[in-house]
């Protein structure tokens, strides 16, 4: 059975997917807020039906009197007005809120899946997120490290990741019968092994290089690593 792995496209999906449901969430609790609280502000006309009223059902008739109802009518319009800005301050609040909000909501999920990658890539040493293999030239791309292989080592390469792009398992029987175009009757587990640790010795030498051991023309060798992270005991 394949080892389980660890798809990048999974885990951008799998965070979009979270960072969608979060940005809906944040905005319907928002949009309830808002809804509940225009819905209990009081009226901005109010305060001006009620001096109508009095004017209506009041008969008054001092200048004093009309004076003060007056001044109450000029009240209940400013009180209108400041209600009305209040509004606008309430609704420009709430949009400012939700922006921070789903801000912070898209910055947590990043961090949490760069974390999640790190801790993935610490763990496996080597995160493989492509392989091309070019046979015209015998190189093979692994990540962004170019690596020259010779024509049995990439004949073997070659019939391992169409195995695994078929989701199957191949014995050193097979691999060698695939490889030599003979019968699986006549192949030695050995051989197709050979093969493999061949394979694996090319790859290998070529990734210490590249990654840790690195060799500077006319002045020598040196590891490509910071001295911090060295320990001896």
């Amino acid at each position: 059975m394949p080892a389980n792995t660890s798809s990048v496209t999974e885990t951008r999906a799998a965070s979009a997917k979270v960072v969608g449901l979060g940005i809906a969430a944040i905005v319907l609790i928002l949009l309830a807020a808002a809804v509940f609280l225009f819905a209990t502000l009081p009226d901005a006309n109010a305060f001006n039906a009620r001096v109508e009223q009095l004017f209506v059902e009041s008969d008054l008739t001092a200048p004093a009197e009309i004076g003060l109802l007056e001044v109450l009518a000029q009240s209940g319009t400013a009180f209108s007005d400041v209600l009305a800005s209040y509004r606008t301050i309430i609704f420009v609040l709430l949009v400012f809120a939700t922006a921070l909000l789903v801000a912070c909501m898209v910055l947590l999920v990043a961090i949490v899946t760069l974390n999640r990658r790190m801790g993935e890539i610490e763990r496996s040493g080597i995160q493989v997120t492509s392989l091309i293999l070019a046979r015209a030239e015998n190189a093979v791309m692994l990540n962004d490290i170019e690596l020259k292989l010779t024509d049995a080592a990439m004949e073997t390469l070659a019939v391992l990741a169409e195995a695994r792009l078929d989701g199957d398992m191949l014995t050193g029987v097979q691999i060698e019968s695939m490889i030599s175009g003979r019968p699986e009757i006549e192949c030695e587990e050995a051989a197709g092994a050979t093969r493999i640790k061949r394979l694996r010795d090319a790859l290998g030498n070529q990734i210490v290089t590249h990654l840790l051991i690195r060799n500077i023309t006319r002045q020598g060798y040196v590891l490509a690593l910071d001295p911090k992270v060295i320990r001896m005991s």
